[in-house]
């Protein structure tokens, strides 16, 4: 179980915001967060992945990620990070993305080929579509066994049909591999099909709503 209460002060349009957020994550639990845009959702898988400081407590089964002053730095908490940006590294191949992360390259040749795109593992990533990269970016977040994995947006640039294939892929993953997955999203339909629990970020606060609170909303 990963447990967290957090605060920071976050500059937004219309002025200061106080996100004070405290919440439980399950082992093995799909959350999708939602909420209006600059409530502060990214903000906070950055601060769990240890990007943005924040006060407070993080606990992770008998282990701290933070706890007062004390912050286990970004390469020692064992999280996997999907950037709605890709984030990948323009002057490497596919296959030399993944293996950066780390050098298993029969963990590599498996999620490319469960991603499909083994025959791209030479390509430069910078001659690929946004599907694709966004393929390769899910496959590099998986080549260490994270206890965590966070996505931010990850589909939100990318065509209808691209979409829905590659959601399915992440909820055969996330089974596959056993994984804890927080996403942030702004669509109902994509939350409907991956998550089993749903938060909302509203006023700086942590709200849990039930799935079927998902019908009553069309787009966020």
């Amino acid at each position: 179980m990963i447990t967290f209460t957090l605060k920071k002060e976050l500059h937004g349009a219309e002025g200061i915001l106080s996100l004070n957020v405290k919440q439980h994550v399950n082992s093995g639990d799909f959350i999708v967060i939602m909420g209006e845009s600059g409530a502060g959702k990214s903000t906070l898988l950055r601060i769990l992945a240890g990007l943005e400081e924040a006060e407070g407590e993080i606990k992770v089964g008998d282990d701290y990620w933070q706890q007062g002053s004390r912050r286990l730095p970004v390469q020692q908490r064992e999280v996997g990070f999907v950037f709605q940006d890709y984030a990948l590294f323009d002057n490497m191949s596919v296959k030399e993305n993944l293996l950066f992360v780390n050098p298993d390259i029969p963990r590599a040749d498996a999620l490319l080929e469960m991603m499909e795109i083994v025959g791209l593992s030479d390509r430069g990533v910078q001659r690929l579509s946004g599907g694709q990269k966004q393929r390769v970016a899910l496959a590099r977040a998986l080549m260490r066994e994270s206890k965590l994995l966070l996505m931010d947006e990850p589909l939100s640039s990318l065509d209808p049909r691209m979409r829905h294939k590659l959601a399915a892929q992440i909820k055969v993953l996330h089974q596959r591999f056993g994984l804890t997955t927080l996403m942030v999203s702004h669509d109902v339909a994509e939350a409907k099909r991956l998550a089993n629990r749903l938060w909302f970020v509203e006023e700086g606060k942590l709200n849990e709503y039930p799935l079927s609170y998902l019908d009553t909303l069309e787009y966020l």
